[in-house]
């Protein structure tokens, strides 16, 4: 089994998802009292929120290759982002440490293909909703995107930092978020991708009758296969 290190606290809340779904994982495999080999870098999430808020992915990108050298350090073989938002650094990320990144937008694009699904709408950060670095894996696997509209997308990047990173889920945001949802199926999505790992922590399936495709559980799916591959 190879040993994986997870870079975390973006945000803990997601992180704790992370090591559950990659410990099951690999428990559901052998059985018994097995569990994951892993290490974890876990940030101070103020110091990460600070650096989005400035736009500052130099500054983000040196805390990453910082983390992800030290677990390379300590064993580890590959790294596991637990979010998606630093996925948007991932390749240099991947280049400076030396170490393959388990990409969670490949996850995703090839968890969706395989459903032969062809139009998804992607919510996340602005960051994830912005620039191309999921989207492009998508739309290379044959997949269209949709996006909420710039109002609707400021509300989900703030509410995703300033309330769910905290761990704070309120009935009015997920009343919105399921408005927003329905908004871009009728504009054609055929499912949705809870592209922060906190959204699944507030929209759950029976909320909503869209497929959701959770980002976290399957990235951390790929991260077991990579780990017993």
């Amino acid at each position: 089994m190879k040993t994986l290190g997870l870079i975390g606290d973006t945000s803990w809340v997601s992180t704790i998802d992370y090591y559950r779904f990659i410990n099951q994982g690999i428990n559901d495999k052998f059985g018994g009292v097995n569990a994951a080999r892993l290490l974890l870098h876990s940030f101070n999430y103020a110091d990460i929120v600070k650096n989005l808020d400035t736009n500052n992915w130099e500054a983000i990108l040196k805390m990453i290759v910082g983390a992800g050298t030290g677990l390379k350090n300590s064993g580890a073989e590959a790294i596991v982002f637990c979010g998606n938002t630093t996925h948007l650094v991932a390749a240099e990320a991947q280049q400076q440490i030396g170490l393959p990144i388990i990409h969670i937008a490949e996850a995703a694009a090839a968890a969706i293909k395989k459903q032969g699904i062809k139009t998804i709408a992607l919510l996340g950060t602005r960051f994830t909703m912005e620039h191309h670095f999921f989207s492009d894996k998508l739309q290379t696997a044959g997949i269209a995107v949709l996006t909420p509209d710039k109002a609707d997308r400021d509300f989900i990047h703030e509410t995703l930092l300033r309330e769910m990173g905290k761990g704070i889920f309120k009935p009015d945001t997920k009343a919105a978020y399921l408005r927003i949802i329905d908004k871009l199926k009728q504009q054609g999505a055929e499912c949705v991708i809870l592209g922060c790992t906190e959204i699944p922590l507030l929209i759950q399936p029976a909320d909503t009758d869209m497929m959701l495709f959770d980002t976290a559980a399957i990235h951390s799916a790929v991260a077991v296969e990579f780990a017993l591959a």
